[in-house]
């Protein structure tokens, strides 16, 4: 698990002396020796490497990482170059055309808009090969609700695309009235049609940061 630098460090210390952090990281010890764990130990915080604290215009909170071999990331919803798209990032980036007329790329690396100021962020961040939700209940849960509390104390106007219940229930501390929390059903194929098409969120999010004199975020990916 490579270490977190930049200034998410400070604030996550507290979590990583924490009783339920060392078990969770002796259980990943033994599962990343014993099993086939996504992703890669060394991008497991990429979220954070990727978006520091200060960076962060926008949230969007996934569940657990893809299961599959050369799938995850360590950014919620992206997979890695070459591979073929997931049918929720599938819907993604449809919404994404019919709202800002985003040209779908041909990859599904969202690294961009981590570095962008999006966190992607999953509720779980590792996984078991073939097995979704298998590191459930392990502690993972509890550290990212604390990075949901630590990013609702910001003093600054932030953006929380809550997709599905899940991301909702995750949001549910949310109570600073600086920031913009979005939601719709989640994009998978199950649910995006009960009102994930035609949200809006991408084009929402960057009319309420102009409206506060942020940047805001370019949403299209570039082909690889």
């Amino acid at each position: 698990m490579g270490a977190i630098e930049n200034d998410w460090k400070d604030r996550l210390s507290g979590e990583f002396k924490k009783p339920y952090y060392r078990t969770l990281y002796e259980f990943l010890k033994k599962e990343y020796h014993e099993a086939v764990i996504y992703p890669p130990s060394g991008d497991i915080f990429n979220a954070f490497h990727l978006t520091p604290i200060s960076s962060v215009k926008a949230v969007i909170l996934g569940q657990d990482p893809y299961h599959e071999p050369g799938q995850a990331e360590g950014l919620c919803f992206s997979v890695k170059p070459g591979v073929p798209l997931p049918p929720s990032l599938e819907n993604i980036y449809q919404e994404l055309h019919e709202d800002i007329g985003f040209r779908i790329p041909n990859n599904g690396s969202l690294t961009k808009w981590a570095r962008e100021g999006v966190l992607l962020l999953n509720s779980l961040l590792t996984v078991r090969a073939h097995a979704a939700f298998s590191h459930k209940g392990k502690g993972w849960e509890t550290f990212t609700d604390a990075v949901v509390r630590i990013l609702n104390e910001e003093d600054r106007p932030i953006v929380f695309l809550l997709w599905g219940k899940s991301a909702q229930e995750k949001g549910a501390v949310l109570n600073n009235p600086k920031h913009l929390i979005l939601k719709a059903p989640h994009p998978s194929p199950l649910s995006a049609y009960r009102g994930f098409f035609g949200c809006r969120h991408f084009s929402r999010t960057n009319e309420f940061l102009t409206e506060h004199g942020i940047r805001p975020i370019d949403w299209q990916i570039e082909d690889v």
